[in-house]
């Protein structure tokens, strides 16, 4: 792993922080393509972007090892439900996700933590939080995302039950089904979980209601953060 490229950017808020947010980015992407997006949200709440630890090409980074190969005929198959895949590296991903989640509630204690994440860094949030030892959460933002590795998960589903969970998924996305997401939000609501479903006019991408439903979502935790 090269540690200098896969460093976390912190971005400090601009008020007493009241919340903590942890933002995984997706598969080929950077915390320095999200960082300026954050920024400008000048959201009330300490945010860590961690940089997954497989290096790819151009400077890029992912969560886990990606066979482009077999990625590429999935691909061409059309969009998928993950359900059953176990992509291997996903260990090693979660420990940097626990190392900054321990790091953020340290600079930021006692606070509501948020995990958002676009793609393969939405099924990570998921593998963090439903896998032994959990992360503990107080809300996620997923987006782009489906179940992976769902025998994995079901044991630890409960463990969601009345957590905040907004999924938001495109409905012309031709990498990850809106159905997979679908069977995830159906999954999370079996369980209890607060799920707001927001499916949109678009493909497998962030658009600009991801930032400002993410920026609504800090504001309503802070709320429920110690005086």
């Amino acid at each position: 792993m090269d540690r200098d490229a896969a460093a976390t950017v912190w971005i400090e808020p601009p008020v007493a922080p009241r919340a903590a947010l942890l933002l995984l980015h997706g598969l080929d992407m950077a915390p320095s393509q999200l960082a300026p997006v954050v920024r400008s949200l000048k959201l009330p709440a300490l945010v860590a972007l961690p940089a997954g630890p497989v290096a790819r090409p151009g400077g890029l980074r992912a969560w886990w090892p990606v066979d482009d190969a077999a990625r590429a005929a999935r691909l061409r198959a059309g969009p998928a439900d993950l359900h059953d895949s176990h992509p291997p590296g996903r260990e090693p991903a979660r420990d940097a996700v626990h190392a900054v989640a321990r790091e953020l509630r340290a600079r930021a204690p006692g606070l509501p933590l948020i995990v958002a994440g676009f793609s393969q860094g939405a099924m990570l949030a998921l593998d963090c939080a439903l896998q032994s030892p959990p992360l503990a959460v107080d809300a996620l933002a997923l987006w782009s995302a489906s179940r992976l590795a769902f025998g994995e998960w079901t044991p630890g589903l409960h463990r969601l039950r009345g957590v905040r969970a907004d999924l938001l998924h495109g409905r012309a996305d031709s990498n990850l089904s809106i159905a997979a997401a679908q069977a995830l939000r159906d999954a999370l609501v079996a369980q209890e979980a607060d799920v707001r479903w927001s499916p949109f006019d678009g493909g497998h991408e962030i658009p600009l209601h991801a930032w400002t439903g993410l920026r609504r979502l800090v504001r309503e935790l802070e709320h429920g953060a110690p005086a």
